[in-house]
């Protein structure tokens, strides 16, 4: 059984005197109090669920030159077809770029409307007022993802998006007017996130411009709704689903262990990192610390794991910001400033502290032999806090994103991501060559102690 995900998006405008799609949102009023503009905003929301419902109504294939009228019983644009016919197999029969999207699983679909309609023609009539109003200008950014069976038909699919659509519509407006701040509307944004089973793929619509710490109340609320422990930060927008065809601005790679294979142990099994990070390495940021920043590196790898996951909404600390921080705890004396020392796992537990709030526990390893025998520690670990470790011995320091390890035979490989790295950020490279891969026990020194750094998830939502 297979699943497609439909995934609309367009900013959705309207006007008191009529509404469009593409264009603006105005609510005009000719009296201020606060009760009468929410009241034109109603009217205004539910013009737009009418446009929704309308059969001006289409749908465009993102890059194909596909539309479909979904209050038209599915009609399309490439030849007769029937609005019972399976979706997937119409797609496949138009184009072969949706095809390929379809075997990704996602199909963007852009929300749009007939500017004309067939009739008679009549010249626009033009009134001129001079009477005072109050104009409340704003773009919906709608943007609503459905979940349909590949064999489903045209009409379903069609009539399920529809339905998404006026849903969302009905959540925006009650996020615009609890959050009205006077007459100024706040606009209600949309956004995706992909829960444990079996809750799976919801919608969330939260107000631009208020920060994820005053909405705390809403997020309880939710996961109260969804039943989701309340320890973990599920809902906030840091935890967005990322489309993969949404490349991601600051140029950073994400998660390239998940492509990688397992490693095959007998009786093993894998634990791994929970959640996004970054891959930061030497020599990004303009920062040239080959050979002295590999735990700086490692460090903002783990600083962009809390940060992604919602813990924290700062950006990922730079060097100079992470010896400032040394310095203000008192860990290093004022020369430390923009110099090229390194730094170990008792100082990255110190900034993480200092700048994030986070805690971290110590694991010392007397000799690198001794890691072999970590496994249970290591597991646990992945576990019950997931997030990556940071690990130096001597004048190394490298990322642990997870083990595999068989509890009957004691056999451990180590998931490394290795900051050591120089080159640009290409995936291939990077996994071809080891620097995000699986090592055995004999890629530690033997002989050299580890402090091992292990942050511990703020228990929070």
């Amino acid at each position: 059984m297979s699943y497609l995900y439909l995934y609309t998006h367009s900013p959705l405008i309207a006007r008191k005197s009529g509404i469009s799609v593409n264009g603006h949102i105005d609510c005009v009023s000719c009296v201020f109090t606060v009760p009468h503009v929410q009241k034109v905003i109603s009217r205004t929301f539910e013009a737009l669920g009418s446009q929704v419902k309308a059969e001006s109504l289409v749908l465009s294939l993102s890059s194909s030159p596909v539309f479909l009228w979904p209050n038209k019983g599915g009609h399309a644009t490439a030849g007769e077809i029937s609005p019972n016919r399976p979706f997937f197999l119409y797609l496949i029969c138009i184009l072969l770029t949706v095809w390929l999207a379809c075997l990704q699983g996602i199909i963007n679909l852009t929300l749009m409307t007939e500017v004309t309609e067939p009739g008679v023609l009549s010249a626009p009539t033009l009134l001129r007022g001079s009477k005072k109003h109050h104009l409340l200008q704003t773009t919906l950014p709608m943007d609503c993802v459905v979940s349909v069976l590949s064999s489903e038909s045209i009409s379903v699919v069609c009539g399920t998006l529809v339905g998404a659509l006026c849903s969302q519509l009905g959540d925006m407006e009650k996020v615009a007017l609890r959050h009205m701040k006077g007459t100024a509307l706040l606009i209600p944004q949309p956004f995706h996130f992909l829960l444990p089973a079996p809750v799976g793929l919801v919608t969330v619509v939260y107000p631009a411009g208020v920060p994820d710490s005053q909405l705390e109340t809403r997020r309880k609320e939710l996961h109260s709704l969804f039943e989701l422990p309340d320890d973990r930060p599920y809902l906030r927008r840091a935890n967005a689903l990322h489309f993969p065809d949404e490349p991601y601005k600051d140029g950073y790679l994400r998660n390239p262990h998940v492509h990688l294979n397992l490693p095959a142990l007998e009786n093993g099994k894998p634990y791994l990192v929970q959640g996004v990070y970054s891959y930061h390495h030497y020599m990004q940021d303009r920062v040239d610390d080959n050979g002295w920043g590999c735990a700086y590196r490692s460090l903002q790898t783990i600083c962009s794991w809390f940060q992604q996951q919602g813990y924290v909404e700062r950006a990922v600390p730079s060097h100079k910001e992470i010896q400032q921080a040394l310095v203000e705890v008192g860990d290093k004396q004022g020369s430390f400033l923009g110099s090229r020392q390194w730094i170990g796992s008792i100082e990255v537990a110190a900034v993480l502290d200092q700048l994030l709030g986070v805690t971290s526990k110590i694991m010392f390893v007397s000799q690198g032999s001794e890691l072999a025998s970590k496994g249970r520690e290591l597991a646990n670990h992945f576990l019950s806090e997931g997030t990556p470790i940071m690990i130096g011995g001597g004048v190394l320091a490298h990322t642990i994103l997870g083990v595999a390890w068989s509890e009957t035979t004691g056999q451990i490989r180590y998931l490394i991501l290795d900051p050591h790295y120089t080159g640009a950020e290409d995936l291939q490279v990077i996994t071809d060559k080891g620097w995000c891969g699986w090592k055995g026990p004999e890629f530690w020194d033997q002989n050299a102690y580890y402090n091992l750094c292990l942050p511990q998830r703020p228990k929070t939502i």
